[in-house]
């Protein structure tokens, strides 16, 4: 797969009015969560971290495309929370506009958006392309040896990020 930059669709990404419509929503939903976030903080994290483990495994996925999957895979964090529709699923319906316009063609929204579909399924944790990244991504980029509520944290203790890998 050659490497070309299209670091100029990420930034349409970040600007374009559907993506910023569901951030606000996030953030408005979680204004209060004492747990981890799921806004830009977390997005840039996510996305930092997939190029290195793509730099690392050799996989050469186009960065823009991880950067994109990880800056879209929980915009539809507050869809959970309004109406019980798992995120992974709000964020893989709203994903594909946003990328169309934003200049992704039809192949490479498809794979986006299954990376996004894909980010919570375990059995996606050691694949070798872009929903690998975006899993094992998503799971590296919580600093829990730094947060002052992972005792309250329900996450199982074997799950929890005690040390930095990325």
């Amino acid at each position: 797969m050659e490497q070309v930059n299209h670091m100029d669709r990420i930034d349409k990404i970040i600007e374009h009015p559907l993506f910023l419509y569901h951030l606000r929503q996030n953030q408005a939903a979680e204004a209060e969560r004492r747990f981890c976030r799921h806004d830009m903080t977390h997005f840039l994290d996510v996305a930092r971290i997939g190029v290195i483990i793509s730099l690392e495994e050799g996989l050469k996925i186009p960065r823009d495309w991880i950067y994109a999957a990880a800056l879209l895979h929980d915009m539809g964090k507050h869809i959970q929370y309004e109406d019980g529709t798992p995120h992974e699923l709000a964020s893989g319906r709203i994903a594909p506009q946003i990328l169309q316009d934003c200049g992704y063609d039809q192949k490479e929204t498809t794979v986006i958006t299954e990376a996004i579909l894909k980010h919570r399924e375990k059995s996606t944790a050691q694949e070798k392309n872009l929903s690998g990244i975006l899993y094992r991504a998503d799971k590296a980029s919580r600093p829990c040896f730094a947060c002052e509520a992972e005792p309250d944290c329900n996450w199982k203790s074997d799950k929890k990020n005690r040390k930095i890998k990325y």
